[in-house]
């Protein structure tokens, strides 16, 4: 048998890739096969993909595509705060903003790691560990399942940070939640709960991950405990506010975040999964892709093409702020932005000052 991947194995810095037994139905290793997990490992920055690390997923991917051992890709973050967070803001603030065609190179990385996995030969499943967030929800909605910890975030980053969510949530969102909640999540960033997203169609399944006192708890800060209000709009999944969500910090407090449910679930489907034909599972797999691809292979060249120019004012703003400033200081000043492009003025290193005035203070120390 010849060899297929594009390069030989070499060791991974910034992914961890482990070949899992694969488990039968009552639980004992098959022998000769196994599932292939894909660990982002970046977890002190939320497992944001840098560059480098875009080009190791992309290889990874390929080479379980290739292997004829592997029944499953899992792919994952490292620790129980994210899967991921997006591209590195740090790289993005010090590398790409006002570079243009630097970005438009990185893009391209980025549109070859989504389509490897919309390519890739075995199922992929997403393993939500936490926040999956810009340019990570886009990666997770182009694997073909998704369980999350009910803990877990959704929500894209873009018009609140100097960009557009094209890296595919554009393409996926409205074949998974309707055009109306894709245009909300695109367009407000507004962070969802596991509960909503799966609610609303989003992922294949959520499992608790607070433990207290040896009971496990589903997430206390949502409501989970009724679907609609008295005007029959739908809270379930929602934040709770007041007290309620006081109380419902200090609970989450007093527990642990245990992620042996969310592996108990990922184990129970890659056996499940096992036990079809592999030929015939890889062909509906490809079929149903087709909807995903159909839209992402239309548009993503021009997103891409935008999203590079895009380096020179908003995201060259955007992303900068966000890098350089603290916890209550990442967005710039929307309003006076508008005011100023209202007045004519130009984009630059003064307009951006404006309205994000500690980026020079940051940059010039």
């Amino acid at each position: 048998m010849k060899n297929h991947n594009l390069v030989d194995a070499s060791p991974s810095r910034h992914i961890l890739v482990e070949h899992r037994p694969a488990l039968a139905r009552d639980g004992s290793e098959v022998a000769g096969l196994h599932n292939l997990w894909i660990t982002l490992n970046n977890p002190d920055e939320l497992n944001s993909y840098t560059t480098d690390m875009v080009k190791e997923i992309i290889l990874a991917v390929r080479e379980a595509s290739n292997d004829r051992a592997a029944v499953c890709v899992v792919l994952t973050g490292a620790g129980s705060r994210a899967f991921c967070s997006g591209g590195n803001t740090r790289e993005y603030a010090e590398v790409y903003a006002g570079a243009p065609a630097e970005y438009r190179q990185y893009m391209r990385l980025f549109n070859d790691m989504v389509t490897a996995i919309l390519h890739c030969d075995k199922p992929v499943i997403c393993r939500a560990n936490g926040m999956r967030v810009g340019g990570g929800q886009e990666i997770g909605m182009a694997c073909d399942f998704s369980i999350a910890s009910d803990l877990a975030i959704f929500s894209q980053a873009g018009p609140k940070h100097g960009s557009a969510p094209d890296g595919g949530s554009t393409d996926f969102l409205p074949l998974f939640i309707g055009a109306e909640q894709a245009m909300v999540s695109a367009t407000l960033c507004e962070p969802w709960s596991a509960h909503r997203f799966y609610w609303l169609g989003g992922l294949t399944q959520i499992v608790p991950a607070l433990r207290v006192k040896d009971r496990w708890l589903a997430n206390p800060l949502v409501i989970t405990e009724r679907t609609i209000d008295e005007f029959g709009r739908l809270v379930f999944g929602m934040p709770r506010s007041g007290t309620a969500r006081d109380d419902a910090k200090e609970l989450l407090a007093s527990g642990t975040v245990d992620l042996s449910m969310l592996d108990e679930a990922v184990d129970e489907l890659t056996t499940k999964l096992l036990y079809t034909m592999p030929d015939c599972l890889t062909k509906t797999i490809e079929s149903v892709r087709k909807h995903k691809l159909e839209h992402w292979n239309r548009n993503k060249e021009s997103n891409r093409a935008w999203l590079a120019l895009n380096m020179m004012t908003e995201a060259n703003a955007g992303f900068r702020a966000f890098h350089y400033g603290t916890k209550k200081e990442r967005e710039v000043d929307f309003v006076k932005l508008r005011q100023r492009l209202a007045a004519g003025a130009k984009w630059g290193e003064e307009l951006i000052e404006e309205v994000a005035p500690w980026v020079k203070t940051k940059v010039s120390a």
